[in-house]
C-alpha cells in the first residue's frame, strides 16, 4: 500500500501514513513469527491476568508487596496490548502501514506505560528495603493509603510525562521518507523522519526520559545495596536465603528491563548495535511482560499456594 500524502507549500508533501518495516526483511518467516508472537501474547495476558486475579481473590496476598505485584501485572497487560495486537495484524495480513495519528497514539501509550513501569519497579524495591531493613517500621510506613498513592503516582506521572512529548511531536511535520525500521512506533525513529526542527522535542524527550529512568534506577541501586548489606549480617545461611528469596524475583525483572533499555536508548547508536535495536526492543517490549508472571509465580511459594487453592 502506498503512503497517502497531502500537498503542502512548495514541493514538499505531508505524510499521513508511516510504514512499520518490522520483521519484513524475513518474508519467509512471517507465519512462523506470527505463531511465535501469538503464543507469547496469549501466555503474557493469561499469566498477568492470573496474578491479578490471585492477588484480588486470596486474602493472604493482601499485602503491600503483592499489591505492587498485581499493579505491575496490570501495567504489563496494558503494555502488551499496546504493541502485540498491531504487530500480529501486520505479520498476518502483510499490511505494515499505520496512520500518523495511530502511530502517535501507540507511542503515547507505550512511552507512558514504560515510564510508569520504571517508577513502579523503584517503588517495589523501596518496599523490599523497608520490609528487610526497617521491619519494625514497615507496617506503619507502608500502609494501604500510602501504597495506593505510590501506584497512582507512578501511572499519572508516566502519562503526564509522555503527554508533553506527544504534544510537541504532533506539531512537527513529516515530509518523507515514511519508513520506520521498527515493529512499533518508538520516539527516536519517528523523530528522525521529520523535516522540521526537532531540537526542542529531542531535548524535552531526553529530560523526561532522564527523570523517569535515572532517579528510579539510583533508588533501586541504593535499596539493593542496603538490602544486601542487611542480608550479609544475618547469622544463619538459611535465614539469608529466605530473606533474599523475597526480593530476588524483583531483581531479575529489574535487570532484564533496565539492561535492555540502556542498550537500546544509550548504546544502540553505535555501529555495532544499531542493527540489533529491534532484537533488544523485543526483550523489554515483549519478553519482559512475558517473564514477569513466570518469574514471580515459579519462584514465589505464596503465589503457588494461592494458585493451588
Amino acid at each position: 500500500m502506498k503512503p497517502t500524502m497531502n500537498r503542502c507549500q512548495g514541493n514538499q508533501t505531508t505524510i499521513t501514513e508511516f510504514i512499520l518495516l518490522g520483521f519484513g526483511t524475513f518474508p519467509q518467516l512471517q507465519i512462523l513469527l506470527f505463531l511465535l508472537f501469538l503464543v507469547i501474547c496469549i501466555v503474557t495476558l493469561a499469566g498477568n491476568i492470573l496474578i491479578i486475579a490471585l492477588v484480588v481473590a486470596d486474602q493472604h496476598l493482601h499485602t503491600p508487596m503483592y499489591f505492587f505485584l498485581g499493579s505491575l501485572s496490570c501495567l504489563e497487560t496494558c503494555y502488551s496490548l499496546t504493541i502485540l495486537p498491531r504487530m500480529l495484524a501486520s505479520l498476518l495480513t502483510g499490511d505494515r502501514t499505520i496512520s500518523v495519528s495511530g502511530c502517535l497514539t501507540q507511542l503515547y501509550f507505550f512511552g507512558s506505560l514504560a515510564a510508569a513501569e520504571c517508577s513502579l519497579l523503584s517503588v517495589m524495591s523501596y518496599d523490599r528495603y523497608l520490609a528487610i531493613c526497617k521491619p519494625l517500621h514497615y507496617a506503619s510506613l507502608m500502609n494501604s493509603r500510602f501504597c495506593i498513592k505510590l501506584v497512582v503516582g507512578s501511572w499519572i506521572g508516566g502519562f503526564i510525562c509522555m503527554a508533553i512529548c506527544i504534544s510537541m511531536t504532533s506539531r512537527i511535520t513529516f515530509c518523507g521518507p515514511n519508513e520506520i525500521d521498527h515493529f512499533f512506533c518508538d520516539l527516536s525513529p519517528v523523530i528522525k523522519l521529520s523535516c522540521s526542527d526537532t531540537h526542542t522535542v529531542e531535548v524535552t524527550a531526553f529530560i523526561n526520559s532522564s527523570i523517569f529512568t535515572l532517579p528510579p534506577f539510583l533508588l533501586i541501586l541504593a535499596s539493593y545495596v542496603c538490602i544486601i548489606s542487611t542480608i550479609l549480617r544475618i547469622p544463619f545461611t538459611t535465614g539469608r536465603k529466605k530473606v533474599f528469596s523475597t526480593c530476588s524475583s524483583h531483581l531479575i525483572v529489574v535487570t532484564i528491563f533496565y539492561g535492555t533499555l540502556v542498550i537500546v536508548y544509550l548504546v544502540s547508536d553505535s555501529d555495532t548495535l544499531r542493527h540489533q535495536n529491534k532484537v533488544f526492543s523485543v526483550f523489554y517490549g515483549v519478553l519482559t511482560p512475558l517473564v514477569n508472571p513466570l518469574i514471580y509465580s515459579l519462584r514465589n511459594k505464596e503465589v503457588k499456594e494461592a494458585f493451588r487453592k
